[in-house]
């Protein structure tokens, strides 16, 4: 089996994993936002990447909503093109959001480009090794990978259900590991 056909195979899995894990914990986003706070917090002066959530996925407003009450710049990703990393617009609660690429709400384009150190980034599914299962468009993995290039001391923090965790999430090469996974149950570092 080819690494794209496995990780293919378990995003079908983990979609319905993560539609349960919202149905069962309405809670989690607040429930995460502690335990983010009490084990990582928000670096000094650092702007934060957040994402809007659609459908299903895990609801990290309550932690872009912190990271703005205690004065930092918030950004949210926009789809710059195929193949190239996320920009990141700022946000603030006010914000009028349109519609980006696949109907995903985006600050509007007006809105001033941040470059993020720490990025709260989403997943389907993740592993005790840091490995986390995105959408398949790399849109992720680029992006935290020229940011490290910039400044090495970026963090990645995987935001998603606990009921996501699977043995082992197939990587390659160009797959970033993430230095946290924080869930409605916990946070660890890797």
């Amino acid at each position: 089996m080819t690494l794209e056909t496995e990780k293919a195979r378990q995003r079908a899995d983990a979609l319905a994993s993560r539609a349960r894990c919202h149905a069962e914990r309405p809670d989690a986003g607040t429930r995460a936002c502690r335990h983010f706070l009490e084990a990582i917090g928000f670096p000094d002066d650092a702007a934060v990447s957040a994402y809007l959530p659609v459908r299903d996925e895990f609801d990290v407003m309550p932690l872009a909503a912190a990271a703005h009450a205690f004065g930092h710049r918030v950004g949210m990703p926009v789809v710059a093109g195929r193949g190239k990393p996320l920009l990141f617009r700022e946000w603030t609660p006010q914000t009028a959001l349109v519609s980006g690429v696949l109907g995903i709400p985006t600050p509007p384009a007006e809105a001033p480009a941040l470059v993020p150190r720490l990025l709260l980034v989403p997943l389907l599914a993740f592993d005790r090794e840091g490995y986390r299962l995105g959408y398949g468009g790399g849109f992720y993995d680029r992006t935290v990978a020229a940011l490290r290039a910039l400044d090495p001391a970026t963090l990645a923090v995987g935001i998603g259900f606990a009921g996501l965790e699977v043995e082992d999430v197939p990587h390659g090469a160009h797959d970033a590991r993430l230095d946290w996974i924080v869930t409605e149950e916990g946070a660890t570092r890797f």
